[in-house]
């Protein structure tokens, strides 16, 4: 009867409609027409739409995942790099393990992931632009200052897209028809720099130098963001002034103590330059305001930290970069050649000793170790905070990490590990140290070295150090500056180099960085050589110079982009 009913209903609409296809002129549901949105409201509702995706977080959870699309990189940047291993077990996410292992295939689901995620947020920005041709609400200037910040966060989202696959396409508000579906396929055959530039340009010359709303960019954010774009072109001379006029701004400086660039309580602090911003208790159904992309990563069976997932373990390697010498500076050359001293396979109930020599402060900032305080949840257990040490290694991320203090009020009630800790995207230190590449390449050495003994000044502060219960330093910690005169260009950029790794561990940039400074190609065939016997899984991982710069573009994307017929993207080379 029910079947019976269906049919009947079926027949009779399709004959009262037979003569008429209106039916068919059905404004859609949970949806807002255009014209609603063209007035300042609207607008101001898309802009923040745009915001939201820098998180990499979308509504529809089945287009992508945060942790394949969030803002720190952690699996392109980090994990790809010599910085960080995949961690957890064997089988689990199994896509970033070929990433890891240097096996990337262009029907990755990651590299879709991070392609759809930032397109998404491209013609979003789009979105903005069209619809406030429009307006008749809003004043001209305020109409420049949107028109800014989407231009800036549309230069990001292909800035992220130029650094991960270099040949893309760019999509801007002419060429974006929302009601052409064939309007963005557009080869992939010009290099973007240009257009990445121009839109980081035009947000330069609006922004202003304070914004009332945090998390808006500023006219610094948007000067540190071109100087970075022109540093990865080595335009060095053209990178130089935007960041010396960050300098002299007097906005910025070098919070006292390095962790309180990676605490929830200290969000947009002092050395802050754009921000990615998280939230949580905010009404956001399931925490999805908190730094969501990094929901994978913390201790497996944490003892009230987290039970889930042990994932983005840091590599011994870049523990071992933590070395010093006597002198308090890093072993630039030899610090990979003995490994310091873990607690790998050592039962967390066993004796264990940990490393007696002197390292860099920032170590246990950045990597969670046995026998040293992790944050305020107590001593590091070792093996009991991680799934497989014999997979993934004896080290705990840290950075991204709540407090223990944070739980209740900067956490999520159903979820603690989804936190408001931003993610500082750029931090004056930032501005710093690529002042010391370009003074490096192009100016003075010793101005140089006097930027990264800035840097070095601050990790030296004893306030600063992660300290035991009775207040005493938890390791053996030296660093000092660099007191002889830097004369030899090829010693100053090692040392420059090695500095911004120090700095900026597990934040997502190594990779990158790796390339753009032409070097990746042997610090990673390296660090796979010395890795093998470590991690069977890197046996035998090679990079390959020409190829593996840039990841492939999506396999399904090119099948997509076909237009009479003839697909328009083209595949990098070597895949």
């Amino acid at each position: 009867m029910k079947k019976l009913t269906l049919f009947i209903t079926i027949f009779c609409l399709s004959v009262a409609t037979s003569c008429s296809d209106k039916f068919l002129d059905v404004q859609p549901k949970a949806a807002l027409a255009v014209t609603t949105l063209q007035n300042k409201v609207g607008v101001n509702a898309l802009l923040i739409g745009v915001y939201s995706l820098l998180d990499g977080w979308a509504t529809a959870e089945g287009a992508y995942r945060s942790y394949n699309v969030g803002a720190d990189n952690w699996v392109y940047g980090s994990v790809a790099s010599d910085d960080a291993y995949k961690g957890t077990i064997a089988g689990d996410q199994p896509p970033i393990s070929l990433i890891e292992q240097g096996n990337s295939q262009s029907d990755n689901i990651y590299f879709r992931g991070k392609w759809r995620g930032m397109y998404d947020g491209i013609a979003r920005a789009n979105d903005v632009l069209q619809a406030l041709t429009a307006v008749k609400d809003m004043t001209d200037a305020e109409k420049a200052q949107v028109t800014a910040e989407a231009r800036f966060l549309r230069g990001h989202f292909h800035f992220e897209l130029k650094k991960m696959f270099n040949m893309v396409p760019y999509i801007d508000e002419k060429i974006y028809n929302p009601n052409d579906l064939e309007s963005t396929k557009v080869p992939n055959n010009v290099d973007i720099w240009p257009n990445i530039v121009a839109d980081l340009k035009a947000a330069y010359d609006v922004l202003p130098t304070k914004q009332t709303s945090v998390g808006r960019p500023t006219k610094w954010a948007a000067a540190a963001e071109l100087g970075k774009a022109y540093l990865f072109q080595k335009k060095y001379a053209e990178a130089k002034p935007l960041l010396e006029a960050i300098v002299a701004s007097g906005q910025y400086k070098l919070v006292d103590k390095y962790h309180d660039n990676f605490r929830a309580v200290t969000n947009n602090n002092a050395e802050s330059i754009f921000e990615v911003q998280y939230s949580v208790n905010d009404g956001a159904p399931g925490g999805e305001n908190g730094n969501i992309g990094s929901t994978l990563n913390y201790p497996y069976g944490g003892g009230g930290v987290t039970t889930c997932c042990g994932f983005f373990q840091p590599s011994q390697n870049l523990v071992n970069s933590f070395k010093t010498d006597a002198n308090g500076l890093p072993l630039i050359d030899s610090f990979n050649a003995t490994d310091m001293t873990n607690d790998q396979g050592i039962e967390s109930t066993s004796p264990f000793t940990p490393y007696a020599g002197t390292v860099d402060p920032r170590l246990d900032h950045t990597v969670g170790r046995r026998g040293i305080p992790f944050l305020d949840w107590g001593v590091h257990p070792g093996k009991a905070y991680v799934r497989d040490q014999s997979y993934g290694g004896p080290y705990s991320p840290k950075k991204h990490v709540m407090y223990k203090s944070d739980v209740g009020t900067n956490t999520f009630a159903g979820n603690p590990r989804l936190n408001a800790n931003n993610y500082r995207m750029i931090r004056y230190s930032h501005v710093l140290l690529w002042l010391a590449e370009i003074e490096t390449e192009i100016g003075d050495l010793n101005k140089a070295r006097a930027y990264v003994n800035q840097i070095r000044r601050r990790a030296a502060n004893p306030d600063g150090f992660v300290k035991n219960a009775d207040g005493t330093a938890a390791a053996n910690y030296l660093i000092k500056e660099y007191t002889t005169a830097w004369t030899d260009q090829a010693t100053a950029r090692k040392a420059v180099q090695f500095e911004e790794r120090l700095e900026f561990g597990m934040e997502g940039h190594r990779r990158f960085d790796l390339v753009r400074w032409g070097i990746a190609d042997q610090t990673l065939n390296a660090y796979y050589a010395a890795e093998a016997s470590k991690r069977i899984y890197l046996k035998g991982v090679t990079f390959v110079k020409g190829k593996h710069e840039y990841f492939p573009i999506p396999i399904q994307e090119i099948f997509n982009s076909k237009k009479d017929g003839k697909e328009t993207l083209t595949q990098n080379p070597g895949y």
